[in-house]
């Protein structure tokens, strides 16, 4: 029974169940910045006063907040751990890019850790996909699905993670909403990726947030590896110069290249960056995803390029996802490099868009 009657007097007395119904609303016991739980609760909850004490100081952390003015996030509630975390759930894979249904039920059986679902063919500005489509692919693949918004503009993020995405790429792929201001993404729960071409780039993008990290190569889709192997060399050969300076001159190394001492510290320590390391840009073999690895990478991202030519863009798909798990076993590359000349046909570079080697500055 929920009320039962004195013996004495023969008043209903309300029972503990009851009881809460009368007590402060929670969220004033939290926000109590030194919560005197004796004077607040009766005598039978007072074995709970540590967990309300843990409570209010938690309220005190920030951990219970309102939102404020015109924002619709808040710092303190996402741990830059946790995002980093849910990052390395994706090394030793390989990130493809799909635009429709098919091609995302194509890339999850071919074994791919992660979706990144984009605009298919669209003409002028290059926007954040259609968020009915990333609804759609999420609906009816079982892997983690990653969007991409413009640089910037952190509205288009607020809407991808509000529609559920499990990652956000911050990519200079489409067009770019801020020259000078990159996404604060400290402000969101969604681990972001961002790209890179230098160290320096790569921990200023840390800084600001992100949990992931792209080596940018080539943007246009034709298939050239080059750049991004030029990049990532050049991030790769940074590091191994760090980890042999001496302690007194990481000051200056860090001003050079213009980033974070404490994180030019960290990576020095780790002989690492200090999150998930892939690449991107131009891989569209087996191969190339093996190079990548071998010089250093944490996993691929795979172009949509794969989709466009060829009959079997599975078998494609699966050789480069076998590529990233046996980068270093020269049996599973020949077997996965197999039959696929035809397949890569159409993602030849002509000899008008190569840079002849040797000039440029090499």
């Amino acid at each position: 029974m929920l009320i039962e009657t004195s013996r004495t007097n023969k008043t209903p007395t309300a029972t503990p169940l009851l009881f809460l119904l009368r007590l402060p609303p929670l969220q004033a016991i939290y926000q109590t910045p030194k919560l005197k739980v004796r004077n607040t609760l009766p005598r039978w909850l007072l074995p709970l006063k540590h967990f309300h004490k843990h409570l209010a100081a938690m309220a005190e952390d920030g951990a219970v907040t309102l939102y404020k003015a015109t924002s619709i996030t808040d710092a303190k509630k996402n741990s830059f751990s946790i995002k980093a975390g849910l990052a390395q759930m994706l090394r030793g894979g390989a990130i493809v890019e799909v635009s429709t249904l098919s091609q995302a039920k194509i890339a999850e059986e071919a074994g791919a850790c992660c979706l990144v679902i984009t605009e298919p063919n669209r003409q002028g500005i290059s926007r954040m996909p259609d968020p009915s489509i990333i609804k759609q692919i999420k609906r009816c693949v079982l892997i983690p699905v990653m969007a991409r918004s413009r640089v910037g503009h952190f509205v288009e993020a607020q809407i991808l993670e509000r529609v559920g995405v499990d990652y956000i790429d911050e990519s200079e792929v489409l067009a770019i909403a801020d020259e000078d201001n990159f996404i604060n993404k400290h402000n969101f729960g969604c681990p972001f990726v961002c790209g890179c071409k230098n160290l320096g780039d790569a921990l200023r993008r840390v800084r600001e947030g992100a949990a992931m990290i792209r080596t940018q190569g080539d943007l246009l889709g034709t298939g050239n590896i080059t750049e991004t192997v030029k990049n990532v060399r050049s991030v790769m050969g940074e590091i191994r110069i760090l980890n042999n300076m001496d302690e007194d001159e990481v000051f200056a190394f860090s001003k050079e290249i213009a980033a974070p001492y404490d994180l030019v510290a960290q990576t020095k320590q780790m002989g690492r960056l200090p999150v998930v390391h892939f690449a991107a840009g131009g891989i569209v073999t087996p191969a190339d995803a093996a190079l990548m690895m071998q010089l250093g990478c944490d996993g691929v991202f795979v172009g949509s390029e794969v989709f466009d030519n060829g009959s079997d863009p599975y078998k494609r798909v699966q050789g480069i996802v076998e590529a990233v798990r046996h980068y270093n076993d020269p049996h599973v590359l020949v077997e996965n490099s197999c039959g696929l000349e035809e397949e890569m046909a159409g993602l030849n570079v002509s000899e008008e868009t190569m840079e002849p080697f040797g000039e440029g500055g090499a």
